[in-house]
Parts: C-alpha cells; sequence; structure tokens
C-alpha cells in the first residue's frame, strides 16, 4: 500500500484492506478517516472489517463517506474537524485517495494559501488545481473552459465502456477519445457465478484496467463528479473539468448493500455471501462445499438487478453439487424473490421448473429481504403478496446468498442526464440521449427495457460506435439495437439454459436449434459459457471485434 504524505500530520491513500492495518500502525499512524461509501466497487471490503482489524491495532477509525465527485463544503468542516479530534498522524482514504486529498485541500482553505495548498497535495501526487478553483471561486466549479479536451468522453472503463471505445476507435481512429474511470482492475463479472461454483478461479476474472484500454484511447483515471451537458462538460473528482464533442456514458450499477439492514455487517461471515463481490464469490464454493444438512437461501431484490439470472444460478449449481455428493435430501433449498415470477420470459421458464423440482428448492415469490441478523443466523423478509396484506416473516438459514438491491450511480441519478427514475433517458433503438442529441448511453445505467447483461452490452457497444461515427460525418443514426440480452442459465454443472431474448421477451437465438435450444439444458451451451465466451470477451469484445456482433443497420440520411 501507498502513504501519500501531505503533512506530517496527515496522508492520504487509495483504498487499505484489513490485511494493510499492522502496516499502517508499524508506519505510526493513529488514526485513519475512510471517505468512501460502502459498495462502490466490486472489490471492495466494508468500512467495518477495516474497523474491526483498526481497533485490534490499537487505531481509531472515523467513517465519513463522501459520493465520488460530491465533496460539499459540509463534508470538508467535518473531515478538518476530524482532523482536530483524532489522535495523529490520521491516514485518509477512499477509492484512489482523490476525495480525501480534496477533502482535506477544502478543509485548509481559510487557513492556508492556495499555492501551499498546491505545493502540498502536488507533492503527494494529487492535482489540486480545480480544487483551488473551486475555493477562489467562491465554491463554484466553472465549466466554460476546462482542463482537457476530446472529441469523444466515454464514461466507465467497464465492459460497456472498453468495448465501445475499441469500437468506435476502429471506425474512426483519428479521433481523440478519452475514457474516464478510477479503477485499476477490471472484472470479467459474468465469471462470478462460476467461482462461486468452484468452476473457475478468482484471478481469472480480473485484469488490470490499462492493459485493456484500446491503443490510442486516453485513460484519465478519475471518478466523474457531475455532468454539465449544456456547456459540454464532465466534472471530475478534485473539480477538474473535460470538454467534449460527444459523450457516451456506461458506468455500472451501485450495489446497495446497506439498504439490507444488517447485511453490511455480517457479509463474508456467518454463513452469508453473495456473487456479486468479487472477494465473496469464492467464500460462496467453500459454503457450498461445507454444507452437508440444513437450510439454504438464495435471495433475488426487485428489478432491475444486472444479470436477473444470476441469483437462480448460484442456487442451481449450488444444487448440483449436493445432488452430486449425495447429501441434497437433508438439505432445503429455498429461493426468496422479491417478484413474482422464475424468469421473465416464459418460454424458458419450464426448463427452470424442472430443475427446481430436481433439486427440491421452495419458491417463495414476493419475498424482499430486509435485515440479516447474521450471529443468529436469522433473515427477515417482507412479504408483499398481491391482495393481500403487507407481512413480514423471519427465515432461520445455515447459509444465505444474497444478491444485493441495485440502482444507478449517484452521479447518474441526480444529473440532467437521468429520467424521472433515475437511468439515462435514452431512445431504446438508437441509445442517443432523448434531450442531448451529443450523449449516448448503453450498457446497465440506460432506461431501455432490457436485461442488463454483459451480452447486452457486446451487442449495444457497435451500435453506439456506429451511430456516433454517423453523427460525425454529419448523418443520422442508422444503427438499430434490437434490445437483445443473454443470460447463461447455469442448471447443472455441464448443462446450460441458453436464454437469448429481446424487447418484448422476443427470442432471439444465435445458433440454430439443431446445434443450441436455448429452451432446453445443453452441453454445448455450457462449453460456450466456459471455453468460448472468456476469450470472445477478452480477445473480441474489448478490444472491437464485433464476431456475431455487427450491428443492424437502417437506410442513412
Amino acid at each position: 500500500m501507498e502513504f501519500r504524505t501531505i503533512t506530517e500530520d496527515i496522508a492520504v491513500s487509495p483504498q487499505i484492506a484489513a490485511g494493510d492495518i499492522p502496516a499502517i500502525a508499524a508506519a505510526g499512524y493513529r488514526a485513519i478517516i475512510c471517505n468512501r461509501p460502502d459498495g462502490e466497487g466490486a472489490d471492495q471490503p466494508n468500512v467495518e472489517e477495516i474497523e474491526a482489524a483498526a481497533r485490534a491495532e490499537g487505531l481509531e477509525l472515523r467513517y465519513l463517506p463522501v459520493v465520488s465527485g460530491k465533496v460539499a463544503d459540509e463534508d470538508a468542516t467535518a473531515f478538518g474537524r476530524a482532523l482536530r479530534e483524532l489522535p495523529g498522524p490520521v491516514l485518509a482514504y477512499c477509492r484512489t485517495g482523490t476525495r480525501s486529498a480534496t477533502l482535506w485541500s477544502l478543509s485548509q482553505a481559510g487557513t492556508m494559501q492556495p499555492a501551499e495548498i498546491l505545493q502540498a497535495t502536488q507533492g503527494a501526487g494529487y492535482d489540486m488545481r480545480g480544487v483551488v478553483r473551486r475555493i477562489v471561486n467562491g465554491g463554484r466549479t466553472p465549466t466554460d473552459t476546462g482542463d482537457a479536451s476530446f472529441d469523444v468522453v466515454v464514461v466507465g472503463g467497464g465492459a460497456a465502456g472498453i468495448a465501445v471505445a475499441a469500437s468506435l476507435h476502429a471506425r474512426k481512429p483519428h479521433l481523440e477519445i478519452a475514457l474516464l474511470d478510477p479503477a485499476d482492475i477490471h472484472y470479467y463479472q459474468p465469471g462470478w457465478t462460476m467461482v462461486g461454483g468452484g468452476i473457475f478461479e478468482p484471478q481469472t476474472t480480473a485484469r488490470t484496467l490499462g492493459s485493456l484500454i484500446p491503443r490510442g484511447v486516453h485513460w484519465i483515471k478519475a471518478a466523474v463528479a457531475a455532468f454539465e451537458p449544456e456547456n459540454n462538460a464532465v466534472v471530475l473528482d478534485g473539480c477538474r473539468v473535460v470538454k467534449y464533442d460527444r459523450l457516451i456514458v456506461c458506468p455500472g450499477l451501485k450495489l446497495d448493500w446497506h439498504k439490507i439492514e444488517g447485511l453490511v455487517d455480517t457479509l463474508g461471515k456467518n454463513g452469508v455471501t453473495s456473487n456479486y463481490r468479487y472477494d465473496l464469490a469464492p467464500y460462496t464454493w467453500e459454503l457450498v462445499k461445507g454444507l452437508k444438512e440444513g437450510r439454504a437461501l438464495f435471495t433475488q431484490p426487485p428489478m432491475p438487478i444486472k444479470c436477473a439470472g444470476a441469483p437462480q444460478k448460484a442456487m442451481y449449481l449450488s444444487g448440483d453439487h449436493w445432488f452430486r455428493e449425495g447429501c441434497l435430501k437433508d438439505i432445503d433449498i429455498q429461493f426468496m424473490n422479491a417478484g413474482g415470477v422464475l424468469f421473465g420470459v416464459k418460454d424458458y421458464v419450464p426448463a427452470l421448473e424442472r430443475y427446481i423440482e430436481k433439486y427440491g428448492a421452495t419458491l417463495n415469490f414476493f419475498h424482499n429481504l430486509v435485515a440479516v441478523d447474521g450471529p443468529a443466523k436469522k433473515a427477515i423478509f417482507a412479504v408483499a403478496k398481491p391482495d393481500s396484506e403487507p407481512t413480514e416473516v423471519t427465515v432461520d438459514y445455515d447459509m444465505m446468498h444474497v444478491c444485493p438491491p441495485q440502482c444507478a450511480p449517484d452521479f447518474i441519478r441526480v444529473s440532467p442526464l437521468a429520467d424521472a427514475a433515475g437511468w439515462v433517458d435514452v431512445d431504446q433503438s438508437t441509445l442517443r440521449h432523448k434531450t442531448y442529441e451529443n450523449v449516448w448511453s448503453l450498457g446497465d445505467v440506460m432506461n431501455a427495457p432490457n436485461a442488463k447483461t454483459a451480452a447486452a452490452a457486446r451487442m449495444q457497444a457497435p451500435v453506439v460506435a456506429e451511430n456516433v461515427a454517423a453523427d460525425i460525418d454529419g448523418h443520422a443514426p442508422r444503427a438499430v439495437y434490437n434490445g437483445y440480452g443473454s443470460c447463461p442459465l447455469t442448471v447443472e454443472r455441464g448443462k446450460i439454459v441458453l436464454a437469448e431474448f429481446g424487447y418484448g421477451g422476443a427470442l432471439l437465438p444465435s445458433f440454430p436449434k439443431w446445434l443450441i435450444d436455448g429452451t432446453k439444458p445443453t452441453r454445448a451451451a455450457w462449453l460456450l459459457k466456459e471455453q468460448i465466451l472468456p476469450p470472445v470477451y477478452w480477445k473480441a469484445m474489448l478490444r472491437g471485434r464485433e464476431w456475431m456482433a455487427r450491428p443492424e443497420t437502417v437506410a442513412a440520411d
């Protein structure tokens, strides 16, 4: 880990882990400030884990979470107060350290000259010129001019962001394209179901983000704070401003772990796990292997969520393991679904119901997980069945796989780009913004009524790239997205029900029925998921090679 010293009293750091605490104590730090809200990243430990380790080493911890890019004056005041109250020296951390450096800079605005703030933070490796500009402008970040300007700015370095940047760069190699994302690591999240089933090793699903960004595309390693589309501007952490001619918005979803009371305190222990977090997927497999009898709960929150089939994929692979081990008869499998159907496209339901019967699983519809008592191993569900009074039930468990509630990130929900529900407001065919004609969106945060999957992003990226290229050439959008999404439902080890569908639940199979009949479990679909799709993801999709993803086009104007 890195200690980036600003003054003798304060240093900042990127995200730390519980295992770093002994080194922090040995370096002489006596207190820690956490400025990163839980649930920002798929590989992020919760602050409770950090606090327990700090307490064991005699360090104090103060939790002052600030949403990325949303540093308010009152946050800076609280940070300055914490520095006065905590024993020093203090180490503050967030995702990259930028938020903590910003908070310190703003907290010193009344006692230090701007040049002194700049010098101290530059010595720690942080550029606070934007923060100083905010200070001298009375707390406002002007966006009429910018720190940098590009032909196209892509927000988000996940599957959608890298894929669309690569596809656009292949079409227009001379464009100045910038990709904005603060993460160090990029994850192949569809592989986490397989990690939780003991099939993939977790490290095979992770690569450095820098190694995946297309050559010729500029990587700005920073989080977005706000959009000002009227000025064609994006405001970053640290109050820097990036200007654009065209904007493509595709960050991932926010996993709202805290929406379930008590969940954060017990994740990764007390038999509670989730394949939606990189570091917890191996714990899923550990629990599955260790359970010989008892009750296993698998939860699914209200829609929308990324990969709507993932909660039941975990259930099927677990049930298959217990079936093979001969202990299934002693395990009570309960699927707790906040919705009212097993799967949203009815053509695939009969095949799935046969596996529900095989594993003896009980389907509990309209059951939404609202609280967890980890030490007591009790889960509380709000039950809201149609034509019935709402109630709550408490269910004992020995193992529980949780799918967290999900929503668009805060900087999307509060932006001018969002609709009333908080999603980027696009035309569902062209993926162009309905209000701002130089803005497009794809992936999980836009409001087209399609499944939120990596397979959907694979189809959307060429559509957006084609339409942005057409716009640059002075033409109307000519590529059309049909709502395609795919959900390979891992019903047992070695067989998959390959659900492929578009808008309105229309079946959109990629293969002839004699090769893969998506409505039935097949070995061929398993081989596709296990052996073919990962290399297609890494070597084709993220490199702009549009294998089986060339966009449908209409006549140009």
